[in-house]
């Protein structure tokens, strides 16, 4: 089941802060982040079968689709302090990307090729 959070945030007269920790289960073993993604064009589109991930968008925003074999849901990011956690089974497709948007991807796993499922639920 996905879940939206509100992560720890500290405003400040010098700048904000806000904390990502405690959230993935283990370590966070593999980072990465998307952006520059054209108009109208859309990315995942797949599941895992172990990998927990969470989804952060640090500028801009995006649509994030969720299938489960429960449920669909439908999120908008469009804050650095929300955070999108993915668990596995959650099928994702995330699109409506604004022209600026940067969306940091921290996983609990690394890259495993075997990890993915690509047909939808």
């Amino acid at each position: 089941m996905p879940e939206l959070i509100e992560l720890s945030t500290f405003n400040e007269s010098h700048g904000t802060l806000t904390v990502f920790e405690k959230i993935l289960p283990g370590d966070i073993k593999r980072a990465f982040y998307i952006y520059g993604v054209p108009a109208g064009a859309h990315r995942a589109k797949h599941g895992h079968k172990k990998t927990w991930n969470a989804l952060i968008p640090v500028a801009g925003s995006c649509r994030v689709v969720v299938t489960t074999d429960d449920e669909e849901q439908t999120f908008y990011l469009n804050k650095p302090s929300q955070c999108l956690i993915i668990q596995p089974g959650g099928w994702h497709v995330i699109d409506e990307f604004s022209s600026d948007a940067i969306l940091l991807v921290l996983s609990s796993e690394y890259y495993d090729q075997d990890d993915y499922v690509y047909p939808k639920p």
